[in-house]
């Protein structure tokens, strides 16, 4: 297969989406970033790598640290962390209150707003430096030790968290959250606001492609079938309520993050990181959507 000849093919057929949609402006910092780039990594689990664009920039993951925190909490927990939020697709957008309010304060899936402060809450009460475990994994994974939050863009999302504090207020009063509310949303900030390339972030993933082999990585373990399991949730829920189209599309369990990042897997085969600022009404990258839909057409290759 010569994914470098893909990727070309690819970046020459996405040209037309260039200026569609628009960077996440809700959040100040993010607002500054330049919406007008584009990159994207694979990482084969024989240990080749293919990339183009700007591959090498770091850029804001936001919920896509939501798997790290999810392979936390999961090690931690095991099956008893199912019993404060499910595993099904939400339907709605990632930071509703209405669902929250009907299900009595038991989030849909963990890569929801109010699913990772369920995850945030769980991390600060079960470890005694949340922030220093979390980027040491982070790290672990991606083979790189200088990866950080970057504390500017955390500050900026604590200044505008309105709704995250609602969310989290909610889950409080239903007895979800068990910690301080302001302890575990400033820790959610900082897990969103790392910064990876999608060199790094491919990397990253290795892990939950090679689903047939233990994970164990900065004191925290999952068997391969966690990590399977991890793969179906990230398939049928992790791109808000645009899981499905993802599915139809692009065939590959994945994460999306409002900074425009994906992170994905074929399973057994590889990870791939894609990232274009610009995103679609669902809050997930036009050009990055588009990217991994045209990766698994040109390949003939996805979990379907």
């Amino acid at each position: 297969m010569d994914y470098q000849q893909i990727l070309e093919s690819i970046r020459r057929d996405i040209t037309p989406l260039e200026k569609e949609g628009k960077q996440a402006d809700y959040i100040p910092a993010l607002a500054a970033v330049n919406p007008d780039q584009w990159g994207i990594c694979i990482n084969t689990l024989k240990g080749e790598q293919y990339a183009l664009g700007d591959w090498q920039v770091p850029f804001s993951l936001q919920s896509i640290t939501k798997v790290f925190a999810l392979a936390m909490a999961l090690s931690l927990e095991g099956d008893n962390l199912w019993l404060r939020m499910g595993k099904e697709p939400s339907g709605t957008a990632f930071n509703s209150l209405i669902q929250l309010e009907l299900e009595h304060g038991k989030p849909r899936n963990p890569f929801l707003n109010s699913g990772a402060l369920v995850m945030a809450d769980v991390l600060v009460e079960r470890l005694g430096n949340p922030e220093a475990s979390f980027i040491n994994l982070v790290r672990q994974l991606s083979g790189c030790p200088s990866i950080d939050f970057n504390f500017e863009i955390a500050r900026s999302e604590h200044s505008v968290a309105y709704l995250n504090t609602a969310i989290a207020n909610l889950l409080k009063y239903h007895g979800n959250i068990h910690g301080d509310i302001d302890r575990v949303l400033r820790f959610y900030f900082m897990i969103c606001s790392v910064e990876m390339s999608c060199e790094q972030l491919a990397h990253a993933f290795l892990a939950f492609a090679n689903h047939r082999e233990p994970f164990d990585h900065a004191g925290f373990a999952l068997t391969s079938s966690q990590v399977k399991r991890m793969n179906a949730i990230m398939q049928t829920c992790g791109f808000y309520d645009e899981a499905g189209e993802f599915s139809y599309l692009v065939g590959l369990p994945g994460k999306s993050g409002v900074g425009g990042g994906i992170a994905a897997v074929f399973p057994g085969q590889y990870s791939v990181a894609v990232w274009g600022p610009r995103l679609n009404a669902k809050g997930n990258s036009v050009m990055g959507m588009k990217t991994l839909e045209l990766l698994t057409t040109h390949t003939r290759q996805s979990i379907f």
